[in-house]
């Protein structure tokens, strides 16, 4: 594994980092509302939901909640550091619609099918293997489902590049943080 903290081919950061990435985002979320982005996200009550690369959990309490206790939220990361905070979000809040997945940066045992929604937010730039990391997404996502997508640390050019080039995906609409796709079946 590549350690470059901020760019690309850092599919699992070190543990000081998100330590102190914890700290920042908790500093970060407190004045930014969470909702807003899965408001934009269209999450429905009984959706199930994928938050892909879902570090500190700043959106896994609302998007449970948004799910409702007829949807699954689903949240996946490489870290375990990721997973134990997770944990203690579900504790905490008693989210009983929550499933927190350990992945190895591609594969997952999510079911086919099965995602309305997945969201990957700031951490596109950190995946190396672009092709299989999208395609496994694709592989859980209902045909009628949709990939929400930031570019993170990499140019809207590159992340675009990658998605076109996994043959997976069509890019359906961009704003400025994200892009909207939906899967090529």
């Amino acid at each position: 594994m590549k350690n470059i903290i901020l760019g690309t081919e850092v599919e699992r950061m070190p543990d000081f980092v998100f330590r102190f990435m914890k700290i920042l985002f908790r500093i970060f979320y407190f004045f930014k509302s969470v909702r807003k982005d899965l408001e934009d996200f269209g999450i429905s009550p009984g959706d199930n939901v994928a938050d892909w690369g879902c570090g500190t959990g700043a959106y896994i309490r609302a998007a449970s909640e948004m799910a409702g206790p007829e949807g699954k939220v689903y949240a996946v990361d490489v870290h375990e550091l990721s997973i134990e905070m997770i944990n203690k979000i579900i504790n905490k809040n008693k989210l009983l619609n929550v499933v927190p997945v350990l992945s190895d940066g591609i594969k997952t045992d999510i079911p086919d099918n099965t995602m309305n929604i997945v969201f990957a937010l700031d951490m596109f730039h950190m995946v190396r293997n672009t092709d299989l990391f999208l395609k496994e997404i694709c592989r859980i996502t209902r045909n009628d489902g949709f990939l929400f997508i930031e570019d993170g640390h990499q140019s809207r050019k590159v992340s675009r590049q990658k998605i076109i080039n996994s043959g997976c995906w069509n890019i359906l609409s961009e704003k400025k943080r994200y892009m909207k796709c939906s899967p090529v079946k």
